[in-house]
């Protein structure tokens, strides 16, 4: 999809099994990255929903049993069945989290019985905190309107995406997240992590605030075309 005026929810699963292997061989400050994917998109499915004046319980037939014809049925059935797809994940991925937290402070406290090794100078000083690791961009800015929620946040056209709110390289499904994700956060604000070449050495890496919103005075509520790389 290279135009996000038009954002849809796809079908099918969103995120792949937690409670496996895999998932168990992840450090706790990747689980609890994972944990903030699947709650961002559990938001932005519930805004949804929310946008069809509907929840998880409202009837989708009329009373003589016929599907309604002012909410559109399938894309709700869809959302919900993802919904309840996210939370399984999300109980199990929790499993998960607090199981490798016992772990972690059972070590802790097993190293707390030994002596601790004198620091010297020539030794670096580990701290209690992880480096934020980048995902690799998955999306360019190619165009930005004047005056548009887009243009607002910083954007600029080169821009490389490597997050937007909760979509990465991994789940972005040719972009439809992307779209699913600004539909469900309309009025809100959405972090979006880009690397902008800057002509050195290096590029910059930035984290903007963007908040999708209509009437701003063009097309969609972002004001910015994007492609998938």
């Amino acid at each position: 999809m290279n135009n996000l005026h038009a954002p849809t929810v796809p079908s099918g699963p969103t995120t792949a099994p937690v409670a496996n292997g895999n998932a168990t061989q992840l450090t706790i400050a990747e689980l609890q990255r994972k944990k903030d994917v699947i709650e961002g998109e559990l938001k932005a499915l519930g805004g949804v929903l929310e946008s069809h004046g509907v929840d998880m319980n409202t009837s989708l037939l009329t009373p003589d049993g016929f599907p309604r014809a002012d909410i559109d049925v399938a894309q709700i059935r869809t959302t919900r069945a993802r919904i309840i797809h996210l939370r399984n994940d999300w109980k199990d991925l929790m499993a998960i989290i607090e199981k490798r937290l016992h772990e972690h402070f059972a070590s802790l406290e097993d190293t707390d019985d030994e002596p601790a090794a004198p620091v010297t100078a020539d030794e670096p000083v580990v701290r209690d905190s992880v480096p934020e690791t980048l995902d690799r961009p998955f999306a360019k800015i190619n165009t930005v309107a004047d005056n548009s929620p887009a243009a607002a946040a910083g954007l600029r056209p080169g821009d490389l995406i490597r997050n937007f709110g909760y979509v990465n390289i991994e789940n972005h499904d040719g972009l439809k997240k992307v779209a699913e994700c600004v539909q469900g956060n309309e009025g809100q604000s959405i972090l979006v992590k880009v690397s902008r070449s800057s002509g050195a050495a290096r590029p910059q890496e930035l984290r903007l605030t963007l908040t999708p919103r209509r009437n701003w005075g063009g097309r969609g509520m972002l004001g910015c075309h994007v492609l998938p790389l």
